[in-house]
């Protein structure tokens, strides 16, 4: 069992013995605000709290020991693939950008197998990366992020499609909609940087370092005329992504719950 099925059946067991959380608290030696937050399906409780919770209700514990714990290992399976990817994606994506603009440069791609290859790998690792982020909200919910998020893997649909045909055919031209292209992925990395301001107490401020880089680099990338200048900003903004998965998959994975983490 999982959140928030998880917070869902705590909340109806307790309601069912006629327990206010307050009295639950009681039973169980934990604070309000943290029951408060697993029956809302906000964080995910350790395996320690989910049983001393259940054993306070009368309710059997085998019945959903594993699950919460079996879950947890699985996501955090998934999330390191997601952070091999978006460490492959950034490598792949200086290459990318370094092709792309001897492409718009020249007119042609002189390998457009190889370029084609490139162009679906850089993509297929940076929505695998993204898809991960979206994995972690589920721990640290950021509705703003989670909005954000799917923004930015729907423009990387529509425009890596776009690339693929102006590569392939005579149909489209990438002069046709580069600016375009530039415009929208500023819009979407200066929406995702802002979404990361939303988190708090992260240590050391990291998460509004983030969000302030991926702000500065969408509205530099937006401009047009200062998208050479948006790639510093941009180069640090996707470090710093890698390195707040890598500090929250830490947090998923230590012994107590990450209902530390409080977010807006």
């Amino acid at each position: 069992m999982r959140q928030p099925e998880l917070g869902r059946k705590i909340s109806e067991l307790r309601k069912a013995k006629g327990l206010t959380q307050e009295e639950l608290v009681e039973k169980c030696n934990l604070n309000v605000r943290t029951i408060q937050r697993i029956e809302a399906g906000e964080v995910t409780p350790r395996s320690y709290t989910v049983k001393t919770l259940f054993e306070a209700l009368d309710f059997q514990w085998e019945e959903v020991k594993n699950g919460p714990e079996n879950h947890q290992k699985t996501y955090l399976f998934y999330l390191y693939l997601a952070f091999a990817a978006g460490l492959l994606y950034f490598f792949l994506a200086f290459y990318e950008i370094g092709m792309e603009y001897e492409w718009i440069e020249d007119g042609y791609v002189g390998n457009r197998k190889s370029f084609t290859a490139i162009k679906l790998l850089t993509f297929l690792s940076y929505v695998g990366f993204l898809s991960g982020l979206l994995y972690l909200e589920r721990y640290f919910p950021n509705r703003l992020l989670k909005v954000a998020l799917w923004v930015m893997i729907g423009f990387n649909v529509v425009l890596y499609s776009l690339d693929m045909v102006a590569l392939n055919s005579t149909i489209l031209d990438i002069q046709d909609y580069y600016w375009i292209k530039l415009e929208a992925f500023g819009l979407a990395y200066a929406f995702l940087g802002a979404s990361y301001l939303a988190f708090k107490n992260v240590k050391y401020g990291l998460a509004q370092v983030i969000g302030a880089l991926g702000l500065i680099a969408g509205i530099l990338i937006f401009s047009g005329v200062g998208v050479l200048f948006g790639l510093l900003p941009l180069t640090f903004f996707e470090i710093g992504q890698l390195g707040l998965m890598i500090y929250f998959i830490q947090k998923i994975g230590r012994p107590s719950s990450p209902d530390s983490l409080l977010v807006a």
